[in-house]
């Protein structure tokens, strides 16, 4: 989905991969497409089969099997063939090489569509189609909402009939997120949940992993771990410094030493 690792049972896997096996390739044809010679994508899944029949490897060493364009046949092998990524990849602060086996079930040949989009509002509703589009990497998607029987409210919102709905004007709480966090990348409309004047690069922090802080639902800051495991937050505009420096030492504690520093807050024009 969208070319990111997702964690998932092996029945969703050969359930949902079929379905966003379109957007996957056209990702793929995209960035690699005339870099591919005369490989095919059924020589792609052939090889990819056969040598990991053998054992667990690489996605490079399957393209050097290949022979051609490494990097393009590389990206190949994830786009095209039925495959999972192997725990571990790295452990806790580590990385590695990700090494691949075959999917250990069979995909299914008909997976349905109205049970992606009903699994996806359970999830992330209310939402617009354009919303689960982007989520899903699918593309069409209208009709199946107008088919199936939903709640609509105004924006161009869709929900289950009944999907729990929290009164407006329950406060949002103070969150910690991850540097790829759904939240933040699987909305058409980010301005809901993100200033238009969020000021990305002054946010960053150099050489680290700079992951996201959400106040009542809104980005309002960035947060990243210094080596020294101190978990350092640069904040944009005002924000609730006690309730933010709370959930900041409880992930800290699990994270890193169970220190929280603040940067100077950048300013809001909101």
């Amino acid at each position: 989905m969208r070319g990111t690792v997702h964690v998932v049972t092996p029945r969703d896997a050969a359930f949902l991969r079929p379905l966003v096996q379109p957007g996957i390739e056209r990702g793929h044809r995209g960035q690699f497409g005339r870099r591919m010679g005369d490989t095919t994508p059924e020589r792609v899944v052939e090889m990819t089969r056969a040598q990991l029949a053998e054992g667990p490897r690489t996605a490079r060493e399957i393209a050097r099997v290949l022979g051609g364009d490494e990097e393009a046949l590389a990206s190949a092998v994830r786009a095209y063939a039925p495959i999972v990524q192997l725990p571990p990849r790295g452990v806790w602060g580590k990385g590695g090489t990700a090494r691949y086996g075959e999917l250990p079930v069979a995909l299914e040949t008909d997976p349905s569509v109205d049970d992606l989009v009903l699994r996806y509002l359970r999830a992330c509703g209310p939402a617009t189609v354009m919303d689960c589009q982007r989520w899903s990497g699918l593309t069409k998607l209208k009709p199946v909402f107008e088919r199936l029987d939903l709640l609509r409210f105004e924006g161009g919102l869709f929900d289950l009939p009944d999907a729990p709905r929290p009164d407006p004007d329950t406060p949002a709480p103070v969150r910690l997120l991850g540097e790829y966090d759904n939240v933040l990348l699987a909305h058409a409309d980010r301005s809901r949940i993100i200033a238009r004047d969020f000021p990305w690069e002054e946010m960053l922090a150099h050489g680290r992993y700079v992951n996201n802080l959400l106040v009542d639902g809104m980005l309002r800051a960035t947060w990243w771990l210094e080596r020294d495991g101190t978990l350092a937050i640069r904040p944009f505009g005002a924000i609730p410094y006690d309730e933010v420096e709370a959930e900041a030492r409880a992930t800290s504690a699990f994270a890193g030493s169970g220190d929280v520093r603040f940067e100077p807050a950048l300013p809001s024009s909101a």
